[in-house]
């Protein structure tokens, strides 16, 4: 916390770096509005240098409040400068709001003051990011205007501009009237043809690139992830010449979004015998796979490594820690680097919550959400998912209500499938069932069929036969290929002794063809995940 200071203004000039200097380290909203706070007591917000490095610090972290932040400081400048409208515009242009960057732009001309080099880069970054062909043309005619059509930032944004929104001719065009093209040149069109999937494209592109860095490997084998083409990916891995930090996490990123966890195991290992140290990146996305397959020796092995290289567990290291823990059966460990965590975002309170809810800790959870809710973080849809489930597990039937109540009406989140289905689950272990079944109608038809699951099944524990056969046929009408509802509704019948019923669902469910799916598990034995299905022998998979 910083003290009060009382000095006249010469002396807080001599005093300004230490200020300027916590300004520019801060990592929070709060120590940013103390810094500004104490520029505003001491007059040194008016020094148009000083201001510049507090709106730098306060833009650089493009996160909403902060940006507002930056945004608030800045029209209350008298004359802001080139420097310092370029700031905000590159904080808009990579922030949730681009189109932001193009308005300040505006206002940066109608006030007379000159944009370099460097605004055109930014402005047209933003424009890319919303796909602002329009936006961008005009911006274009600028750039030509002012005379920095030659400068290499400003042709590799406008070739990502036109490729980004659809206009390769034009942007192969600046590409081959370039007089010094680079790698980098080449890559603005390749990285436009791997977000809009068109991986044959890229392809061609890709071997016709007589020059390529890691970005360019790194775009092909995300892009080959991203449209399920694990081999082609893997092909290209496998080629590169050299391979960084940044090529192993896109293959190892890829097989995480891919369900490929094991997979991820193996290459965290082979990563290790290649001599590559890992980053954070790297490491989440290692915890993430462990959290999948049970692999808790695995994941202990990655907190120990974290731990020996003094690398800090805060924000989405933090939640992958958390989560690991809580899935592999350990929260006591779980709350421990919880409660170490020298900085929590919301997907750490939301993995503590969850954590803890899955092992029947109910009214633990509810004191973490209220320490959140103190420590002024705002709850998303995946906090009441938390929430709801740890209630409905520990049986909290008028806590649950009140806080289904709350995030419809306090917090303003609309209620989802896993919401309704949280309160269906909780008013069915009470025998509220007319209420659960309210609840249930509610839902739209295309997401209901595991709501009215959860439903028959309470109906089915509850010995309401009547309800589940009402609920039982709706499931059957809603997914008719599903074996869920066919084998609720015959083990219902079975346990009220009603056998002719049992062989009208089975041949209900003959006639449709549905067959009943086995089940999966995987466990962590001496290092080994071991999956395996039910009715089938073990087939083990080294990790």
């Amino acid at each position: 916390m910083l003290l009060p200071i009382r000095c006249s203004n010469n002396v807080c000039k001599l005093l300004s770096p230490p200020i300027l200097s916590f300004a520019e380290m801060a990592t929070s909203i709060s120590e940013l509005h103390q810094a500004h706070a104490h520029m505003l007591k001491t007059g040194l917000i008016h020094d148009t240098f000083a201001a510049s490095r507090l709106i730098t610090s306060a833009a650089s972290a493009s996160t909403p409040h902060t940006i507002s932040h930056a945004h608030s400081i800045f029209t209350r400048l008298s004359n802001p400068n080139s420097y310092i409208y370029n700031t905000m515009i590159r904080a808009y242009a990579n922030s949730p709001t681009p189109e932001n960057a193009l308005l300040l732009f505006q206002q940066m001309l109608y006030d007379f003051v000159v944009p370099d080099k460097y605004t055109f880069t930014f402005v047209l970054k933003g424009c890319a990011s919303f796909a602002g062909l329009e936006e961008g043309r005009q911006v274009h005619g600028h750039v030509l205007k002012i005379g920095t059509g030659c400068d290499e930032y400003n042709q590799n944004t406008l070739i990502h501009l036109y490729a980004k929104c659809g206009c390769f001719e034009i942007a192969h065009n600046l590409l081959d009237r370039m007089p010094m093209r680079d790698v980098i040149s080449w890559n603005a069109i390749l990285s436009a043809y791997v977000e809009m999937g068109l991986m044959e494209s890229a392809r061609h592109l890709f071997d016709e690139m007589h020059e390529r860095n890691v970005e360019s490997w790194k775009f092909m084998i995300s892009g080959y992830m991203g449209v399920g083409l694990v081999e082609e990916a893997r092909s290209v891995f496998d080629d590169m010449p050299l391979k960084n930090v940044v090529s192993w996490n896109a293959l190892i990123t890829g097989y995480a979004h891919a369900s490929c966890f094991s997979e991820v195991l193996v290459l965290f290992e082979d990563m290790q015998n290649a001599k590559v140290k890992p980053d954070d990146c790297t490491l989440v996305n290692v915890l993430s796979a462990c959290a999948r397959v049970g692999a808790l020796s695995q994941g202990k092995w990655v907190h120990a490594y974290i731990d020996r290289n003094g690398i800090k567990i805060d924000g989405f290291l933090a939640t992958a820690l958390v989560d690991m823990y809580s899935k592999c059966g350990n929260i006591e460990k779980a709350q421990e680097v919880f409660s170490n965590s020298w900085k929590k975002d919301i997907s750490t309170w939301n993995s503590m919550i969850a954590g803890l809810s899955t092992h029947g800790f109910g009214e633990r959870a509810l004191q973490i959400f209220s320490d959140m809710l103190a420590d002024g973080f705002k709850p998303n849809e995946v906090t009441f998912i938390g929430v709801l489930s740890a209630c409905s597990r520990a049986g909290l039937l008028n806590k649950g209500r009140e806080m289904f109540d709350h995030m419809v009406h306090v917090h303003g989140i609309q209620p989802t499938i896993e919401h309704y289905g949280c309160m269906v689950d909780l008013l069915g272990r009470f025998g509220i069932l007319e209420e659960a079944e309210e609840l249930a109608r509610m839902m739209p038809l295309k997401d209901a069929p595991v709501v009215w699951e959860s439903l028959l099944g309470a109906c089915r524990n509850h010995g309401n036969v009547e309800l589940a056969e009402y609920v039982g046929e709706k499931l059957l009408e809603l997914n008719p290929e599903d074996s869920t509802g066919y084998v609720q509704l015959s083990n219902m019948y079975a346990h009220a002794g009603r056998w002719n019923d049992v062989m009208e669902v089975r041949k209900k469910m003959k006639a449709q063809r549905v067959t009943k799916e086995p089940g999966c598990n995987m466990i962590e034995v001496d290092g080994i995940v071991h999956e395996f299905l039910a009715g089938e022998g073990m087939n083990s998979k080294q990790t």
